[in-house]
Parts: C-alpha cells; sequence; structure tokens
C-alpha cells in the first residue's frame, strides 16, 4: 500500500473517530460472514459502527484524535466499534452478544483516556446506563420536595390550616 493511500486512510479514520471518546475493540474474525453481518447490520440500525482496520493505521488515526488509550488493545485481527447512547448501552449491546456468538472476542474499550480490558467491559455494562441515572437524579432531586409536601398534606398540613385560622381570628 502506497503512502498517499496510507495516509488517506489514516486521515478517514481520523475524521470518523474524532469526537469519538469511547471506543470498543472486538475481534470478529471467528464470526463466519454470515453471523458478522447479521452483526453489523443489527448493531447499525442501533446507530453503532464497527469499521475493521489495519491496526498500525489505526493506532496513528487514534493518536492523532487522543485515543491513545486503544493503542495497547490493537492486536491482531481488530474491529472498532462506537455508536449507541452512551459507552455503557454499547456495552451492554456488544456484550449480549457475546452471549449468542461465542466466537464474538471483546479486546478492551478506549473511555476517556482510560483503557479497560474485556473483563473491564464487562463490568461497565452491569453499571446503571445514561437514562437510568438521569432517571435516579431526578427522584433525588425531587424527593425532598415530595417529602414537604407530604408533611403539609398530612399532619404539618394541619398544624398549618390551624396556624392560618388563628391567624385570621386574630384579625
Amino acid at each position: 500500500m502506497s503512502r498517499f493511500i496510507k495516509e488517506h486512510i489514516i486521515t478517514e479514520l481520523e475524521d470518523q473517530l474524532r469526537d469519538r471518546g469511547e471506543v470498543l475493540v472486538v475481534d470478529l474474525s471467528r464470526l463466519t460472514g454470515t453471523d458478522a453481518n447479521r452483526l453489523r447490520v443489527e448493531l447499525g440500525q442501533n446507530n453503532i459502527e464497527t469499521l475493521g482496520v489495519k491496526n498500525s493505521l489505526a493506532r496513528l488515526a487514534a493518536s492523532r484524535v487522543g485515543l491513545e488509550a486503544l493503542n495497547s488493545i490493537l492486536e491482531g485481527p481488530s474491529t472498532l466499534v462506537w455508536g449507541g447512547e452512551d459507552i455503557v448501552a454499547l456495552s451492554k449491546q456488544i456484550t449480549a452478544w457475546t452471549q449468542e456468538f461465542a466466537e464474538l472476542q471483546i479486546k478492551g474499550a478506549a473511555v476517556e483516556g482510560q483503557t479497560l480490558d474485556a473483563a473491564g467491559v464487562e463490568k461497565l455494562s452491569k453499571s446503571l446506563g445514561r437514562p437510568e441515572l438521569l432517571s435516579k437524579i431526578a427522584g433525588l432531586i425531587l424527593s425532598p420536595a415530595g417529602n414537604i409536601a407530604g408533611a403539609l398534606l398530612g399532619t404539618g398540613g394541619t398544624v398549618v390550616g390551624q396556624v392560618k385560622s388563628h391567624s385570621e381570628h386574630e384579625e
């Protein structure tokens, strides 16, 4: 491959990886062609992109866009996977696919500048995703207001009513 073509491929990779803070690396080489295509299509329907890459070119592109954490996991056959709702949802989907295809191997991930091995990706897939965390935060924020409203409507409401009637009676 000529230097011009390599540089063009690296530039294309850079463009695709530029604003990605999280990228998974998997090995699809042991899957049959049919299974690999099915995986790619179904991931694509969830806005998840896959890209088979030559490791040396991927390392150069990753280094140029600040994803140096990928360098240590780019060994052997590698497919970059990114997209989806967030990294937790992505890791959950890929981990679920490993249950269906034993031949699919998770090699690791780069998450916010840190390298995760396959076990780290597995742990990440078991954590709460963005929607779950947002709902939990909303519940925590609204909880004190709910407690105050409940108190005012319950026994506290009786006291408030009595104070109000007493103040009206004095006028």
